[in-house]
């Protein structure tokens, strides 16, 4: 999984009027957990672009005054009117500790159902696996080419390799239902069917 590094300063004070001094200068209040003890820091807000406004996911390498964490983005707050990032929650990863992540699917293939008018709906975007941290994929292949008219795709028929899945086998990540243009075409050659 590819990392992106985010350089940070740790934080000695961390109350409200410390916080909102951060905030008014460009900062973004962080805590790193996962470790002996929840670490305090900040960073600037722009440094987390790649990492929150993605559709990839990404493991995020906190550099503290040159003392480097491997972490995931755990929790994010956004200011419900600017959508300012107000606060962010990470956790260290360790190489034989396992890890619980939402990981972004990618469908592969063509579905002859789409292809013949069929409306592909794609419900599950992202799905949450659990694996060691050297194991987690970037994306999660999901084939859709065997998808006819009415069919759906089950989280039982997606393989990710090394990692395990966390949703029920009958969770439904993908499927093709009639569209409207198709449902159209289809009254259309009944009732030239019916007239003959």
């Amino acid at each position: 999984m590819k990392s992106i590094t985010i350089n940070g300063s740790k934080r000695e004070s961390v109350g409200k009027v410390a916080t909102k001094a951060l905030r008014n200068a460009g900062q973004v209040p962080c805590v790193l957990y996962g470790g002996n003890e929840a670490v305090h820091f900040s960073a600037e807000e722009k440094a987390f672009k790649t990492l929150v406004y993605t559709p990839n996911v990404y493991t995020a390498t906190i550099d503290l005054d040159g003392e480097k964490v491997t972490c995931i983005l755990q929790d994010i707050q956004f200011h419900p009117v600017s959508d300012k990032i107000l606060h962010i929650d990470f956790y260290q990863l360790f190489d034989d500790k396992e890890v619980t992540m939402e990981i972004p699917v990618t469908l592969v293939g063509k579905s002859p159902g789409v292809l013949i008018g069929g409306a592909l709906r794609f419900p599950k975007r992202k799905l949450k696996v659990k694996a060691l941290p050297a194991n987690l994929p970037d994306t999660i292949e999901a084939d859709i080419s065997k998808l006819e008219i009415g069919d759906k795709l089950f989280v039982s028929e997606v393989k990710a390799e090394n990692c395990t899945i966390l949703h029920p086998e009958n969770t439904v990540v993908a499927q093709v239902r009639m569209s409207r243009g198709a449902k159209a075409t289809g009254t259309e050659e009944e009732g030239e069917a019916a007239a003959e």
